[in-house]
């Protein structure tokens, strides 16, 4: 049992933990580290700078599309440790190209585009296998460890990451990622449970919680697309899945906004920038960790609308902000409740779209729903910015506050659970 009296996830699932956290970290010391190559070593503009980011991100979800079916019927561990060697390998070429004086615009994007690539697929394989490997009844904890390690590795990393910048240059945080990700891998195989292999299985009517029965005979697995067609299907998914989409894109899409409001027209220091998306990090931790004990007392479909519908809020209020220390503790006290929010809805959200998808899905869905996010993000950040340049900064900012605001109408509400029990959820 975990402390509390809860369930526990288990020793092995400790190994998970470990990995995970090894590679949160290593992402987070390296967070800035390809912006930075690209501005202070090969000497690039913005438009270069911005493409790096947005075309990696995007290129590597469409790469990833292929590999969600290819996962499915494969031990899943393997896959992930796979991924880990994949992200250390092309990490490594960095500091290795830069020694020879080789290393160009067009190295950093393959890296891009094969760790993003890489980390979509690690997330579909970490999300099914933890199907198999935690009870159900353990999973919101587990979700909520694996999501304070997340906050975590986001208040620490970056910090370290910019003092070993400072120290060592830009190529050491990549180097240390890279490592970071042996470091999981040495974790993963430690874990002693014995993943039996996929069976492929028969996809028909989304059903919640029950496994599906294996087919005789040789099955092809099927594409992509199935983990879409669950998610469209399911009525408890489709609003979660469009929900989730439009949350997490106008939230991301109004975060460069924001970066050029206080550090143009506003005048904030670009630490002080730093300090005010750092600190408020910790809302996240305290969230993860408040999340079980929520779930115990109040359930957990409750707690999934309560905060989903909270978390929303929040963001309309930084069209408000102003330069000076009232402006700065205005952004903090925004960010710190919308985290926390986040962070009590993201493990339980976690735990309740594996509960409701069949082990023979996992992969897919995760991956589907994954590359869909990306896609979602891409697009909203883009045509953000086309509004700030018609409405202004705070205008653009407003907007997608406003917009957050009717969100909650797409959460699962009691119709749609109703639904979802007839189905068999």
């Amino acid at each position: 049992m975990a402390r509390g009296g809860r369930p526990s996830p288990g020793r092995d699932f400790g190994w998970v933990w470990a990995a995970c956290a090894a590679s949160a970290l290593g992402t987070g010391l390296a967070f800035s580290a390809f912006p930075l190559l690209a501005i202070t070593v090969l000497h690039a503009g913005a438009p270069e700078v911005a493409s790096l980011a947005a075309a990696g991100a995007a290129v590597g979800a469409a790469v990833a599309v292929p590999l969600g079916p290819w996962v499915e019927f494969r031990r899943k561990r393997p896959v992930m440790i796979a991924a880990d060697l994949v992200r250390c390998a092309a990490l490594v070429s960095v500091p290795a190209a830069y020694a020879f004086g080789r290393l160009g615009l067009a190295q950093l994007l393959v890296v891009s585009v094969v760790v993003a690539a890489a980390d979509i697929t690690f997330g579909a394989a970490t999300g099914a296998y933890l199907k198999g490997l935690v009870r159900p009844e353990a999973m919101v904890t587990a979700q909520a460890r694996l999501e304070s390690t997340t906050w975590t590795a986001t208040v620490v990393g970056p910090p370290l990451g910019g003092v070993l910048i400072q120290l060592l240059g830009p190529v050491a945080t990549v180097t240390a990622d890279a490592v970071s990700y042996l470091l999981s891998a040495a974790s993963l195989r430690a874990v002693r449970h014995r993943e039996p292999r996929p069976v492929p299985v028969a996809v028909h009517a989304p059903v919640a919680v029950h496994a599906p029965a294996p087919v005789r005979g040789p099955v092809r697995p099927r594409p992509l697309s199935e983990g879409w067609r669950h998610i469209l299907r399911h009525p408890l998914l489709r609003p979660l899945f469009l929900h989730t989409l439009l949350v997490n894109g106008l939230i991301m899409a109004t975060a460069p906004l924001l970066a050029v409001l206080m550090l143009g027209p506003l005048g904030f220091a670009p630490w002080l920038y730093g300090l005010a998306f750092a600190v408020p990090c910790l809302g996240g931790l305290l969230g993860a960790r408040l999340a079980p004990g929520l779930v115990e007392r109040f359930g957990r479909r409750r707690v999934l609308l309560v905060a989903g519908a909270l978390r929303v809020c929040w963001p309309v209020g930084l069209v408000l902000v102003r330069p000076g220390p009232a402006g700065l503790l205005l952004v903090m006290g925004v960010q710190f409740a919308l985290v926390t929010c986040i962070g009590v809805f993201n493990p339980v959200f976690a735990a309740h779209r594996l509960r409701l998808t069949e082990a023979g899905l996992v992969a897919r869905t995760l991956t589907a729903w994954s590359v869909s996010g990306k896609a979602a993000t891409a697009g909203l950040t883009a045509l953000w910015g086309g509004l700030a340049g018609l409405v202004g900064l705070r205008g653009a900012i407003g907007l997608a506050g406003g917009l957050l605001l009717v969100t909650p109408l797409l959460l699962p509400w009691r119709r749609q659970e109703r639904q979802g029990r007839r189905q068999g959820g």
